[in-house]
């Protein structure tokens, strides 16, 4: 199923859980991570939406027509332009703590003009934000209606990340844990990117049954996942003297040519 303007792909995975997908692409073909997938849940008497998208096209009415009477909360997986630039369009937007801050103001894309001048240029590269904006916090739950939703605080990819468990088996892993490109903070913060991986494997491997829903590209996905990108996170320190410049990212380019699966964008910044 599309959307009217044939933007989004909408796909109804299950009877209460719908994938809305958007190609980032079009906003520069350096970004290959197609599709955004953003996850709209439906319990009994509310939904859930996780993620907002790029903003260039209207969500809102997607949206509301298939939640029907439920009220919709709307949870952003992190602070990331892809996932929260159609935040304006909702009334009330929630986010980790940590990246309160930066989904409160108006959102400044000006700092790569190159990229995203296609389709922000003409809003001066500056997206409103929602009018309001709510913390969630590491253990913070919430009760669908016959699905409940708990935050796990998972840092790394951004500072804010956070992934969301379900009693339906589901883990929404947000931009922690997704095939493609890797896009990691510095060098010296990527024990924090183990980390958190390390904990999501470890709820896998008491949780044989649980399901990974990734933000971008394949779902579901299993615990390998997990695993293989946790060898290939680990790796980046034998592979660094293969690195090079990838000035659009203000990051180093790193390819394993052993596992093609992933490349990896260490921050510069």
């Amino acid at each position: 199923m599309s959307d009217n303007n044939q933007h989004f792909k909408i796909v109804k995975h299950k009877d209460y859980l719908y994938v809305i997908q958007e190609n980032i692409s079009v906003v520069h073909p350096a970004y290959t991570n197609d599709p955004l997938n953003m996850y709209l849940i439906l319990g009994n008497h509310s939904a859930l939406l996780i993620d907002t998208g790029c903003g260039i096209s209207p969500l809102k009415p997607i949206v509301d027509k298939l939640i029907g009477s439920r009220k919709l909360l709307v949870f952003n997986s992190h602070a990331h332009w892809d996932h929260v630039l159609g935040n304006e369009e909702f009334g009330e937007v929630y986010i980790h703590e940590n990246e309160e801050k930066i989904v409160s103001e108006p959102y400044n894309l000006s700092y790569t003009k190159v990229l995203f001048a296609k389709y922000y240029a003409n809003r001066n590269f500056s997206i409103l934000p929602a009018k309001i904006i709510k913390k969630l916090r590491d253990g913070d739950t919430f009760d669908l209606g016959n699905i409940s939703i708990k935050v796990i605080h998972a840092p790394g990819h951004s500072l804010g990340s956070i992934c969301l468990l379900t009693n339906k088996n589901e883990l929404f892993t947000g931009d922690v844990a997704y095939y493609g490109d890797q896009f990691l903070p510095r060098r010296r913060h990527i024990p924090i990117v183990l980390e958190s991986l390390s904990k999501l494997k470890l709820l896998c491997e008491k949780n044989k049954s649980l399901e990974l829903y990734p933000s971008h590209r394949q779902f579901p996905c299993d615990i390998n996942l997990l695993t293989e990108l946790y060898k290939g996170v680990s790796n980046i320190k034998n592979l660094w003297h293969t690195r090079k410049l990838f000035d659009l990212f203000y990051a180093w380019e790193i390819k394993d040519e052993e596992n093609d699966k992933f490349r990896y964008f260490v921050s510069r910044l």
